[in-house]
């Protein structure tokens, strides 16, 4: 493989699902593991429409199933709202536990019940109401359910919602999505992080706001304009997220929470975890979906700082964004995405590396508590519930359709069995208050429907993404990968990021670019095809690896360190 010295290794783009990247169903009969993999794929069924039933028996059309009492929580003005401030007093709820559950029930195959649940929707579900919510998880929970289940209403493949669907969830999200744009009137552009879906941003709203809360917009908002030919949307979430990256430190590092009015950091200590985790996701996602070049620009500035000065080893802990020095020791649950990041970018190696240390902590635990205290090796004294996350599942599937190890679909299945021994009651799916007791809390969250059910079955039945090109949002919504939705590439990518291939008929050259596919992911390793280098690889410039200055040496693929010229003049990691 060929790379510009300037745009590193693997091109970002995500799954491909072709037969180049899935067993033939024949294959699948003679593995020793498709049994196992039918067997868990029930289970999982079985997990997921436990949760769902038991969410429209006794809690639907609110928005949270509460399954100790079965009753049931009108959360989306709670989502974020630590203190639980300026709750609204007549909401009765958005349905938002069905909304996050329209995907997984096409992918588990059960059109019928989305087509019954698209068409309540369409005739019931309204945004005008006097709810504050919290722009971040209303546009990854709301919008991007709303977005994905309408593409998939449409999607003639699926000959779902056959004849009554005439794009109600597309209106329902451009209703949301003008309710959206006031938060972003704002003198720096950033938007508030709290907006009244009836009455826009009220008076003496706070200030504060997250990096995730501002840079994890683009994917639903920008996919919003291109479905309604309306540029609003992703110009507002575009403007918020060049702001946020202009307010990056000198090594790249972005710090945790910020005033939208002043344009000034508030946090300055950062990680890949809670507040931040989402912004690095999506300007990967963001260019594999729109081929916006100055998406993975960032993209790569952005990785390279968090493999200089988070990483220690197998772990990431948190620095300052100023100096790089390390602030916290801590593992959150919220980490456990960024092996499934990495996969996407090619850092195969280093992704199972750290799935490997979070699934070491779930083993020890029995789920992943929400904090865990790495200097000390212990739980944090007040953050240690387990509320149903699907992070390590996320990574789980994205490491085994990378690799087709089956060690992952063992790990799959310890996660399964740990959720139906100590989270499942009678009434759905519980959250756990503490993991060292496993007692509960009675709180059944929306993406555990949109998320840790829909990963677990697809790492045991991918059969959904086959033919299809399919990104997944930061909640798990899946949206298509489409030619019409990408800027004309630039003709400098197309004889410089060469990759090889592999098809059934042939071994041929290709233009990754131009295929929309990320090669860690449409490559094995085997087969006579040559690994693939990770994101944050850049060549010398030189093939024999001569150097006159350090200039002219790039940075390792494996420890993603910068290279330097040698007094005899070739490039290599001569300085500690």
């Amino acid at each position: 493989m060929l790379f510009s010295r300037y745009y590193g290794t693997c091109l970002i783009l995500f799954l491909l699902v072709s037969s180049t990247l899935f067993a033939s169903s024949m294959a699948q009969l003679d593995s020793p593991w498709a049994a196992k993999k039918r067997h868990m794929r029930e289970e999982v069924r079985k997990m997921f429409y436990h949760a769902y039933e038991n969410y429209m028996k006794h809690a639907f059309p609110h928005d949270e199933l509460k399954p100790l009492t079965k009753s049931f929580t009108d959360s989306l003005s709670e989502l974020g709202n630590l203190k639980l401030e300026h709750l609204p007093e007549n909401y009765n709820g958005s349905a938002l536990s069905l909304i996050e559950s329209l995907s997984s029930l096409v992918i588990m195959g059960n059109n019928t019940e989305f087509e019954r649940a698209v068409r309540w929707l369409s005739e019931n579900l309204t945004f005008n109401v006097d709810a504050r919510i919290n722009l971040f998880e209303c546009n990854i929970r709301v919008l991007g359910g709303l977005i994905s289940a309408h593409i998939l209403a449409t999607d003639s493949a699926n000959r779902l919602v056959q004849g009554s669907y005439k794009n109600q969830l597309l209106n329902l999200a451009e209703d949301l999505g003008r309710r959206f744009l006031p938060a972003f009137a704002t003198p720096t552009g950033l938007p508030y992080a709290w907006i009244n879906l009836k009455y826009g941003v009220i008076e003496n709203e706070t200030t504060e706001t997250s990096t995730s809360g501002c840079g994890s917009l683009i994917l639903e908002m920008g996919a919003l304009s291109r479905l309604t030919g309306d540029p609003r949307y992703e110009s507002a979430a575009l403007r918020a997220l060049r702001k946020l990256w202009s307010m990056r430190s000198s090594l790249n590092l972005l710090g945790t929470t910020l005033d939208v009015i002043t344009g000034e950091w508030i946090e300055y200590s950062s990680g890949i975890g809670a507040g931040v985790d989402s912004f690095y996701e999506y300007l990967c996602k963001a260019y594999i979906l729109f081929g916006k070049e100055d998406y993975w620009r960032m993209f790569q500035s952005a990785y390279l700082a968090v493999q200089k000065y988070f990483r220690h080893g197998p772990w990431y802990h948190e620095a300052d964004m100023r100096t790089g020095k390390a602030t916290y020791w801590q593992l959150t649950s919220l980490q456990a995405f960024w092996p499934g990041l990495q996969v996407l970018v090619g850092d195969v190696a280093a992704a199972n590396s750290s799935h490997r240390e979070f699934v070491n902590v779930w083993k020890k635990f029995g789920v992943i508590p929400e904090r865990y205290l790495l200097d000390h090796q212990m739980l944090h004294p007040t953050e240690k519930y387990y509320p149903l996350r699907p992070e390590l599942a996320e990574s789980t599937f994205y490491l085994y359709q990378a690799t087709k190890d089956p060690w992952y679909i063992q790990v799959g299945e310890s996660i399964v069995n740990s959720l139906n021994s100590y989270t499942k009651v009678e009434g759905g799916f519980a959250s756990v208050r503490d993991v060292t007791t496993m007692q509960l809390e009675d709180h059944q969250h929306s993406f555990f429907l949109a998320e840790t059910c829909k990963y677990l079955y697809l790492l045991f039945d991918d059969s959904f993404l086959v033919g299809r090109n399919y990104i997944f949002t930061t909640e798990g919504h899946p949206l298509p990968i489409l030619s019409s939705w990408h800027e004309r590439l630039p003709e400098t990518y197309i004889p410089t990021n060469w990759t090889y291939a592999k098809s059934e008929q042939q071994t041929r050259r290709a233009s990754a670019m131009s295929r929309q596919v990320c090669p860690a992911m449409a490559l094995r390793s085997g087969h006579g095809v040559q690994p693939i280098e990770s994101a944050c690889h850049i060549t010398d410039s030189r093939a024999d690896h001569r150097c006159f200055s350090d200039e002219e040496c790039g940075v390792d693929s494996t420890t993603c360190r910068r290279r330097s010229c040698s007094m005899a003049g070739y490039c290599g990691l001569w300085i500690l």
